[in-house]
């Protein structure tokens, strides 16, 4: 018997609280079965396992970060898409440490295509399209604002900047300018 009250999607947003506490790879469904105070086997008619829970909480994070992104783009184009959009993915990497994890796990191609992931890689596409830059190098100019982004993050997250100053804050505004004038600024391919 189901215990009142478990939905599919309370499982999902309680893993996802979870993440943020424990971080996304200690998430189970027993630690979660710990967290309702049931048996591990009644959530088993809300998720499959473990691996099915964290990519749930994969697809909700992404979709919940999708939708912060495109607020924050909506109506920018150019430089104030980029900032915002670097923002968006910055601030709920901050407040949602796990989540962030979880939007970068891999997912098999049919889930990935089915997810909200599309949608980040259009809206990435979009902020572009404020630079005029044609494929590939749109493609490589994809990669690299997401590396960037997701560096940053990482090594903000770890401490990796806060034994020198300037502060992170100071870097980030310079590493988004220097993102603008280079995106402005593309190289021409020699091969071509």
């Amino acid at each position: 018997m189901v215990r009142a009250g478990l939905t599919t999607q309370r499982v999902v947003r309680a893993g996802a609280e979870l993440a943020d506490e424990m971080g996304f790879e200690q998430v189970t469904v027993s630690e979660l079965a710990r967290r309702f105070d049931v048996k591990v086997a009644s959530l088993y008619s809300h998720v499959q396992g473990s691996r099915d829970l964290r990519t749930r909480i994969a697809l909700f994070a992404l979709e919940e970060l999708a939708g912060r992104a495109a607020d924050a783009l909506a109506g920018r184009a150019g430089r104030d898409a980029l900032t915002a959009y670097a923002d968006a993915y910055r601030d709920y990497a901050r407040e949602h440490p796990g989540r962030a994890a979880a939007a970068r796990m891999r997912l098999d191609p049919e889930t990935a295509a089915a997810s909200a992931g599309v949608r980040h890689a259009q809206m990435v596409r979009a902020v572009l399209r404020g630079y005029d830059l044609a494929e590939p190098d749109q493609t490589h100019a994809v990669r690299l604002l997401g590396s960037v982004f997701h560096g940053f993050v990482s090594l903000e997250e770890s401490g990796g900047f806060s034994h020198s100053a300037p502060g992170s804050e100071e870097s980030w505004r310079r590493v988004l300018d220097a993102l603008d004038a280079l995106l402005r600024n593309w190289p021409a391919d020699p091969t071509r």
